[in-house]
């Protein structure tokens, strides 16, 4: 208990001097930070945290109402998650005592070949979550798992190991998506996800919004509702996760295959840069939402202890290996980052978006990449990320307009990184990327302004789960666009997620669309498919199939995402003036 009274007196020493000091920006996101990882460093301290544990709870519902899921595969790892929230929406539900929950993995969906089992306490600091880091499993093997608590039992989820580091390997199977405004649509994508054949998910961030009730409106309307109003506390943030988890779809895809998560900015707040937050707020108030955000976060992905929350930080960038075929570097572009350029938006470039210093991915995790990147033995080379990599010229009037929330708003930083790969011979790069809402194709350049010049890679955009809702072929500005920027051979505007097939030899991407999302129950379909091959840069096309039945093109342009998130600030702004919101 000694080492519990230490943390104790240090987090009351630290919260008085914090309140007591003025300070700028970065010594009060340190000093907040150190505050508050002494606060979760208190919680991982005790196994019992002075609280008691009871062994026969009793449940106002069925306790594993946001399912399971399995998260962070290694070799010889995995982490398996569940939370109890018997009533998901009012925090959960649990009373505030730890709840011992017994976990099993077996080698087969019917449990008569457990190979491991034990008992995890699920703790009222942390939602009553689970994270299990499962250790000593065989490589690239499924396995079944699942949760018991009192006498309620969980779904039961299925995951997977990676092979063995080096391992030679003829084919891996994923999918990746991102952007999924609960109010936009279903998850019917994900109805269909979790009936591929694949060996992992990757999540590319934007899993919740942070949004009010249509505060955030699809162009095709809002077709559910967001259950509490903007979302800033702890609480709020943890019954927003909740109520994306409630989703049966989701939960299913979750249930299926191992995930590896990253966030972008909606798990916070839109466009925030580090400590800055989007527009008309105070930054220590922004800094202490960070911290709440994150931790619920943490909370509901599984994830790993390693990356638990200290504070305002959090450890989310990190490398899978699989066998000897790819290595994913996953990264996190929002933590890092500098503040966007030009004060946002579409704009021109500038002195200050070119500045040579500017830094999207912050020193540390800059160094981190390319140093994985010279070293690695993998044939395919891939970046798990979440904005636009490629340079994309939004106008169609002859000038140049870039997104400087995007890669072109910190070109210094993507040049960096090109420059170490041309100059290091990284062999077939890839980069995976979210955000945008819609399907887009492209092949990375030495110089993006010389369509002959070298290609060093292709980066594959996925479209949205349902953000943006119902979509299109194609937009108002699709073909000026494509033509404006020769090295991008693909858009989309469709919903659904990016299947990825992987041989020594080539890669497919098909790109996996429902045609609408504002009721349920759409079809899939493969809207078009890519391949790369082996040590021959450059996307081939080698489907295009347009959906015939559905509409071909919406009066959107590019811009319009923009506007309508701008639109929700201005509604966030109105309610707190007139005392309404949070």
């Amino acid at each position: 208990m000694s080492k519990e009274r230490n943390l104790e007196k240090m987090l009351k020493s630290e919260s008085e001097r914090l309140l007591n000091h003025s300070m700028d920006r970065r010594n009060f996101l340190s000093q907040t930070t150190k505050v508050a990882g002494i606060a979760l460093g208190m919680t991982l301290a005790s196994q019992f945290n002075g609280l008691k544990v009871e062994a026969s709870p009793q449940f106002t519902g069925y306790p594993f109402k946001l399912g399971v899921a399995s998260g962070d595969p290694l070799s010889d790892s995995v982490v398996l998650w569940t939370r109890l929230a018997p009533e998901p929406l009012n925090n959960g539900g649990m009373p505030s005592y730890n709840v011992p929950v017994e976990w099993e993995i077996s080698e087969d969906k019917h449990f008569k070949h457990i190979i491991n089992h034990g008992t995890e306490l699920a703790r009222p600091e942390l939602a009553h979550s689970v994270h299990v880091e499962v250790f000593d499993l065989e490589p690239n093997r499924d396995y079944y798992y699942r949760f018991k608590a009192g006498y309620e039992v969980s779904p039961i989820g299925k995951t997977k190991t990676l092979p063995a580091p080096g391992e030679n390997l003829g084919k891996l199977s994923f999918a990746f998506a991102s952007c999924q405004q609960f109010e936009h649509g279903f998850y019917t994508a994900y109805k269909h996800m979790a009936e591929e054949k694949l060996d992992f998910v990757i999540h590319l961030g934007d899993y919740i919004y942070e949004y009010g009730p249509n505060e955030y409106v699809a162009t095709t309307g809002n077709v559910r509702t967001h259950s509490s109003p903007e979302i800033m506390s702890l609480d709020d943030y943890r019954n927003r996760h909740a109520q994306y988890k409630t989703d049966k779809y989701l939960q299913s895809a979750h249930a299926a295959f191992p995930w590896i998560v990253t966030w972008d900015d909606h798990e916070v707040e839109n466009n925030y840069a580090d400590d800055i937050p989007e527009r008309d707020q105070s930054v220590e108030e922004f800094i202490r939402r960070r911290i709440h955000a994150y931790q619920a976060y943490y909370e509901h992905m599984p994830l790993r202890e390693s990356s638990l929350p200290q504070g305002a930080d959090m450890n989310l960038y990190r490398r899978f290996t699989y066998g000897d075929l790819i290595e994913f570097n996953v990264l996190d572009t929002r933590q890092y980052r500098d503040n966007q350029a030009n004060g946002d938006g579409i704009k021109p470039p500038n002195e200050e978006s070119t500045d040579p210093n500017r830094t999207l991915l912050g020193n540390e995790q800059e160094n981190w990449l390319l140093e994985g990147l010279g070293r690695s033995n993998a044939r395919w080379n891939v970046l798990a990320q979440q904005i636009f990599f490629n340079q994309l010229n939004n106008d169609i009037d002859g000038e140049v307009l870039y997104n400087m929330d995007a890669w072109d708003g910190y070109s210094a930083n993507r040049d960096r990184i090109l420059e170490y790969v041309q100059e290091n011979d990284v062999k077939n790069l890839v980069v995976l990327t979210g955000d945008v809402h819609a399907n887009w194709a492209g092949d990375i350049k030495t110089d993006f302004d010389d369509p002959d010049s070298a290609t060093l890679g292709s980066e594959f955009v996925g479209t949205s789960i349902t953000s943006g809702g119902d979509g299109s072929e194609k937009r108002q500005d699709t073909d000026a666009i494509l033509e404006e920027n020769p090295h991008i051979k693909f858009f989309n505007d469709f919903r659904g997620y990016v299947r990825c097939q992987v041989t020594p030899e080539k890669w497919t991407a098909d790109y996996r669309v429902v045609s609408y999302v504002s009721q349920p129950g759409a079809p899939i379909h493969t809207r078009a498919s890519f391949e790369i091959k082996h040590d021959q840069p450059g996307l081939v096309s080698k489907q295009d199939k347009p959906l015939s039945t559905h509409k071909k093109q919406s009066s959107e342009v590019e811009e319009d995402r923009i506007k309508a998130q701008d639109k929700a600030h201005d509604k966030q702004v109105q309610k707190q003036g007139n005392g309404t919101g949070n």
